[in-house]
């Protein structure tokens, strides 16, 4: 709050007190005509408050939407990343937030619910339920444990991904559907994305031994695994998923859902959030 007034922002501060709490309070903010909400938290923060500003209304016109802008203090500050703030100091993230500009970004969507880094299938979400059971750990081993505590116990669900120019059915180790270029904090699933080209990027994996799987790690956290055979990446607009053997279990920027379908499709909304990114 210091930092921001010694910038010369007015500023209101709110504190979310329960999950889902940033929701109602960015889209309060909006009915209120907040230019800017900034989320000072981690992904999860990000994720509610752009989901606020995405449901609360406003103009539909780009100049008239209000803006997100992040002050990283989270884990894995994936969507930090995409508007150059993860290595910030908070002190440092306000500065740069004062001559930020404003850019739209795309978004996806699935089950009435916005995502603006990541949402994914299989075992993506099982590390995210692994991660939440172990509050205790931090920074890079908040990632890297899980992910490998969750893979004694994974087992592969058989799904139906269509897409335009892609369709496969079987096995598959997880499907995660990208908006930026990392996910998990240091795994780049998707090197190539960009999230203002109206596109999200794709990456399936398919069942894999525990020599593949230990070999893939730090491929994927260097973005080079799409040359394995059991790695398939593209883009698309819209993309439907169908579990074969029970519910879909998915997570949305990190944050678990586990709905009732079966099937879900995901598709993209171009250019529908305006966001702060550090010059």
């Amino acid at each position: 709050m210091r930092e921001f007034r010694r910038q010369g922002w007015a500023v209101e501060a709110e504190r979310t007190d329960h999950p889902g709490h940033g929701v109602a309070l960015a889209a309060e903010a909006v009915r209120s005509g907040a230019r800017c909400v900034v989320a000072v938290g981690g992904d999860g923060t990000v994720h509610e408050v752009a989901n606020g500003l995405l449901q609360g209304g406003g103009g539909e016109g780009e100049r008239e939407r209000a803006a997100l802008g992040v002050v990283p203090i989270g884990s894995g500050n994936d969507f930090a990343k995409l508007v150059g703030l993860a290595r910030h100091s908070p002190a440092q993230a306000v500065r740069r937030l004062v001559t930020a500009r404003i850019a739209a970004f795309d978004v996806g969507h699935v089950l009435d619910e916005y995502f603006v880094n990541s949402a994914g299938i299989g075992f993506g979400a099982e590390v995210v339920r692994v991660r939440n059971a172990m509050p205790g750990l931090s920074g890079f081993l908040s990632y890297l444990v899980p992910v490998l505590r969750a893979f004694a116990r994974f087992r592969p669900p058989r799904l139906e991904v269509r897409a335009a120019g892609f369709g496969e059915t079987g096995y598959m180790m997880m499907v995660e559907i990208c908006n930026g270029t990392t996910a998990g904090g240091s795994y780049r699933f998707a090197p190539e994305a960009r999230p203002g080209d109206g596109r999200l990027d794709v990456c399936v994996v398919r069942r894999v031994s525990l020599a593949r799987f230990l070999l893939a790690i730090p491929r994927v956290m260097r973005g080079t695994h799409g040359t394995m055979r059991e790695v398939a990446l593209f883009q698309t607009r819209r993309i439907t998923l169908r579990s074969l053997e029970g519910p879909l279990v998915l997570h949305l920027d990190g944050e678990l859902r586990e709905p009732a379908a079966r099937e879900c499709t995901v598709r993209v909304e171009p250019g529908r959030l305006n966001v702060l990114v550090a010059r």
